[in-house]
């Protein structure tokens, strides 16, 4: 393993310069993690040790990737960036380490991962954070955990509960599959290049089924009515979206479940939601 320490701006510079790397690729969204304490919380959180195995998503120069080697977990890393590929096997050259070049939503993870109880760690690029957190948990693959950074309002709204302003599909989303665990708040000033915007650690924790029992399709279009147009009340919501056979027997269905005809979506968790789906007859 390469003697530079990859989380400092200093052993990053040494890294671009020796390879002769420009700057980070804004296009890719590459902000590289230089502060070691945030590195180690995040390695703590996602309970890295020997003989684990883990999936890093886009490990750039390569910080995070050393934290795990040096906890004793073989890595397979994705990168999309091809100028990184070769660098990043050359840094970890004699390691368990494996990086393979390509875009991560269009690997199948079945084919990919090979091996049982993975780990999932990664310092995401802001614009595909939502996308590959799904990509995860529709896969099927039953990870041990999903430990990403993330934007600092993403990580809110994953972890939000109902009746606040950060509640919405996304949080219910994510909790369908998942419990949430907000690790860390992550300042801009701890990346190279400085983001515009502070981060987030998150921990998910696969549930071993869906949280609640109801066909997907028809929770989440409930779910996607609701948070459409937030200000309506649940039953204009849903009636605008013909969801429900019109708002007198919309009303009906609330009066059943116990619901106040005037509530809002933002007010209901998911097994709320859950009962209103089945109710809406599209099982």
């Amino acid at each position: 393993m390469t003697e530079l320490n990859l989380a400092t701006a200093s052993g990053i510079k040494a890294v671009m310069a020796r390879y002769e790397i420009s700057q980070a690729k804004k296009k890719l969204g590459q902000h590289f993690l230089i502060d070691q304490f945030v590195l180690e919380k995040i390695v703590t959180a996602a309970e890295i040790g020997a003989g684990d195995f883990v999936l890093e998503i886009g490990p750039g120069i390569g910080g995070m990737t050393q934290a795990l080697l040096n906890r004793g977990a073989s890595v397979l890393a994705v990168e999309l960036d091809k100028q990184l590929v070769p660098v990043l096997r050359e840094l970890f050259l004699g390691e368990q380490f494996e990086v393979v070049q390509g875009d991560i939503l269009r690997l199948d993870l079945r084919e990919l991962l090979n091996a049982k109880n993975v780990k999932v760690v990664a310092n995401l690029p802001y614009y595909i954070t939502t996308p590959v957190i799904f990509h995860c948990l529709e896969s099927g693959i039953k990870f041990q955990s999903i430990t990403v950074m993330v934007q600092k309002e993403v990580a809110r709204r994953m972890s939000a509960s109902p009746s606040t302003k950060d509640y919405g599909s996304l949080s219910l989303a994510v909790q369908y599959y998942a419990d949430v665990e907000l690790v860390a708040n992550v300042p801009s000033n701890c990346f190279m290049p400085r983001p515009n915007v502070d981060s987030a650690v998150v921990k998910l924790l696969l549930l071993p089924t869906p949280r609640v029992a109801v066909p997907q399709d028809a929770l989440f279009k409930v779910i996607h009515a609701a948070f459409g147009k937030r200000r309506k009340t649940l039953i204009n919501a849903l009636d605008s979206e013909g969801i429900g056979g019109g708002k007198a027997a919309l009303a009906e269905v609330l009066e059943k479940l116990g619901l106040d005809p005037r509530t809002r979506g933002e007010t209901l968790d998911l097994g709320q939601f859950a009962r209103l789906a089945k109710e809406m007859s599209y099982e």
